[in-house]
């Protein structure tokens, strides 16, 4: 058996170290770093006063998500992405959009659209969860400073906060948050994006060459509603009396 990655010397259910910064740019109304170990990944969202074209005249507002990695976020330098993008980076910019949208009340947010552009200045695994968790604690700042608080029927635009984590099968152990030596190692990979009240907003799993029960699954999920229970507390720390759920 191929000897196991030295990050597992971490507990199985055991985060990496998390900081979010908020107001790390003072442009955005919503502006946070989000670290989750090594993976850094710089969070902005901001309120505009029209929807899509498409939308115009519901009453009903939009979320939408970019999600781009810098040159240097990974070893060796990664090219820009100019005019075309990538698969990978729709696919997860269409992730990030659709979490947030489920916990989006947007009837309140009336004819507005939130932007949210996660960009990876270092990567290290997990930087599509590390972006769905930092995005939420933007929008509240953005919400905020943009005086959107309340509908005139008093309801938030936000009904539930929201985090993501990894977790994955890694030499046989079910592992929480993997970085990227132990995504790289891993028999199965997962990525589980939950709302603050336990409710599962997307799964993604797959076996790499490998295949995995029904007990080990149940493992992973309670790893996972673990980790999101643990980045919950985090967004809420950082927002302080601003926490709005």
């Amino acid at each position: 058996m191929a000897a196991r990655p030295t990050s597992s010397a971490r507990r199985a259910n055991q985060l990496r170290p998390i900081r979010i910064k908020r107001n790390f740019t003072r442009s955005a109304p919503g502006s946070v770093l989000m670290e989750m170990g090594k993976t850094v990944v710089l969070c902005t969202a901001s309120v505009e006063e029209h929807v899509p074209a498409w939308m115009t005249g519901r009453g009903r507002g939009w979320m939408t998500a970019e999600y781009n990695m810098l040159p240097h976020s990974t070893t060796p330098r990664r090219r820009r992405e100019r005019g075309k993008t990538d698969g990978r980076t729709i696919e997860i910019q269409r992730l990030i959009g659709r979490s947030l949208r489920a916990v989006a009340n947007l009837d309140a947010l009336g004819e507005r659209t939130i932007q949210i552009d996660c960009d990876v200045l270092q990567a290290d695994g997990g930087t599509r969860t590390a972006s769905i968790s930092g995005a939420l604690v933007a929008v509240v700042d953005a919400l905020r400073a943009s005086g959107v608080r309340v509908s005139a029927t008093g309801q938030y635009p936000l009904n539930d906060s929201l985090a993501a984590i990894s977790v994955g099968l890694v030499a046989g152990r079910c592992l929480l948050d993997l970085d990227y030596e132990l995504d790289s190692a891993a028999e199965v990979d997962m990525n589980v994006v939950m709302t603050g009240k336990g409710r599962y907003v997307e799964i993604q799993g797959s076996g790499e060459e490998a295949s995995f029960d029904g007990k080990q699954l149940d493992r992973l999920l309670q790893l996972a509603r673990s980790g999101i229970k643990q980045l919950g507390q985090a967004q809420q720390d950082a927002l302080g009396r601003h926490w709005p759920f």
